[in-house]
């Protein structure tokens, strides 16, 4: 009993003294700025981006620069009589201290010349606090065993991490600065054969309208069930890893990393899947397991397969992964397993908003695109013919926060596993997977055309001006709609058949 209470004394009292200290603050310095705001007229517009009411200890000092702060945004003028005047207005003068308080305060000072170094200080101060807070809090939650400490965690971790984002301002940048980056991105992709100004999908009709992954893109891929999501995640991730050697790292929160590799050794060897889960195979394709592996052994992917992953947790792996790594794209498999734990929500499109717009936050933060796959709702199943199963942007479930976060929207659709094997214009849709652009925030949107090999759980480019693999005929592909002008199709192969195997 008497340690308990020795700890609660040691914790905070009103006196704001924690852990027998004295909390951080400045006193002399908070009253220099709250008396430089008073006595020059831009003063304010300064220090507005570093310091809110909150971040002086002083609750007079509070309540002084929320008048000053009102008397900015109501653009009127800022001085000792004005503020005197807004505190009488707010019935909040006598809590400021008084009139005398508030003369002596702008009496201390003479200009507001070191206003932006003091406010700086002032809140660092303040974020001490707001950490020594937490901390307490958190702590005197750990010693209660009635807490789930799984639950306490992810409080904790989102916790730290509104501290980090709400006191961490980015100052303007000169557009010189930025002319030069953007410059050396011109430079740069003009320099490559294929002219892409990001990093390149492997597919080629798709990298044509997107100019390739773009950084600080969010891009959601999404997609009914059985229609290859994380096959063409996969795909992907080969084409850039493997054949590219650009480093990639990939969240799967519903495979195992086990069964991640299994389908990456099919693709990459040609070997079934269902034969290297079984073991059963024949002499030649031991031949290509063990002459074609190396490629995978040593590819930069990166794999975790964190189930129910936190947003929170996710960012802290994907800067980790890009500091020590040097990844240029990270793909999730699949944003709704997502949470972000540590917050309460009114609603699971509330958590999917938050997650969508923290995912967005993160691209831009790492200067990465990331690649989101999505679940369709049920829509689709309800819609009948070759454009009726065509995937549209009001399936998305959750769609209104995933929609206005994303810079690029595709969808995967094979309309062979309808029962479909013609389109419109009776082209062959077997062993054909769509790739549809639905929204694209900084370029054209458009169809493209993939091949589909289910049994390797493999998309691929399809190749050009060969008979097709399965009966001889060539077949006519749309290609792309570049700002809704229609390309004419390009004569393209089809692929073989391959059932309707539910990748």
């Amino acid at each position: 009993m008497a340690d308990s209470k020795s700890r609660q004394r040691s914790r905070t009292n009103t006196e704001g003294i924690v852990l027998n200290h004295l909390q951080p603050q400045a006193l002399e310095l908070e009253e220099a700025v709250i008396g430089a705001l008073m006595i020059e007229q831009d003063a304010f517009p300064k220090i507005s981006d570093i310091l809110k009411k909150e971040s002086f200890y002083d609750h007079r000092h509070q309540v002084i620069f929320d008048a000053v702060a009102n008397l900015s945004i109501n653009q009127r003028p800022i001085d000792i009589l004005t503020v005197t005047e807004q505190l009488k207005s707010n019935g909040t003068l006598e809590e400021a201290g008084g009139v005398l308080y508030v003369t002596q305060l702008a009496g201390k000072v003479t200009s507001s010349a070191h206003i932006e170094y003091h406010s700086r200080i002032i809140a660092q101060k303040a974020m001490a606090r707001e950490l020594i807070t937490f901390t307490s809090e958190i702590q005197t939650q750990a010693f209660d065993d009635t807490t789930d400490i799984a639950e306490l965690l992810g409080e904790a971790e989102n916790s730290l991490f509104q501290i980090a984002h709400r006191n961490v301002k980015k100052d303007f940048t000169s557009i010189d600065v930025v002319l030069q980056e953007t410059m050396e991105r011109i430079r740069t992709a003009s320099q490559r054969a294929e002219g892409m100004s990001g990093l390149a999908s492997g597919f080629r009709d798709l990298d044509n309208i997107t100019s390739g992954w773009q950084k600080s893109d969010l891009i959601i891929l999404a997609a009914r069930p059985a229609m290859g999501k994380t096959a063409f995640a996969l795909s992907m991730a080969k084409n850039i890893a493997v054949n590219n050697e650009q480093p990639v790292a990939l969240f799967s929160l519903e495979m195992s990393n086990i069964q991640l590799v299994n389908r990456l050794i099919s693709s990459v060897c040609e070997i079934p899947g269902n034969k290297l889960r079984d073991g059963r195979l024949a002499p030649y394709e031991w031949n290509l397991l063990d002459s074609k592996i190396n490629a995978l052994q040593n590819a930069p992917i990166y794999l975790d397969d964190t189930p129910s992953l936190s947003i929170t947790e996710f960012r802290t792996k994907a800067i980790r992964l890009k500091q020590e790594h040097d990844v240029q794209l990270i793909i999730i498999d699949y944003l709704q397993l997502m949470n972000a734990s540590g917050i309460r929500f009114g609603n699971r499109q509330e958590e999917i908003s938050t997650i969508s717009r923290n995912l967005k936050g993160i691209a831009k933060e790492l200067d990465i695109p990331i690649i989101a796959l999505s679940q369709l709702n049920r829509g689709v199943e309800g819609r009948e013919g070759y454009e009726g199963k065509r995937p549209q942007l009001s399936d998305l479930r959750e769609s209104g926060a995933i929609e206005q976060d994303a810079d690029i929207v595709c969808f995967i659709h094979r309309p062979e596993y309808y029962k479909i094997y013609e389109d419109n214009n009776h082209n062959d849709l077997r062993g054909i997977a769509e790739i549809i652009i639905a929204k694209h925030r900084n370029g054209g949107i458009g169809d493209v055309r993939l091949s589909f090999r289910s049994d390797l759980a493999l998309f691929d480019n399809i190749s050009t001006g060969a008979p097709s693999p399965v009966d001889g005929r060539k077949v006519s592909v749309k290609r792309s709609k570049m700002n809704d002008e229609p390309i004419p199709a390009d004569p393209l192969e089809s692929a073989p058949g391959m059932g309707d195997a539910p990748f």
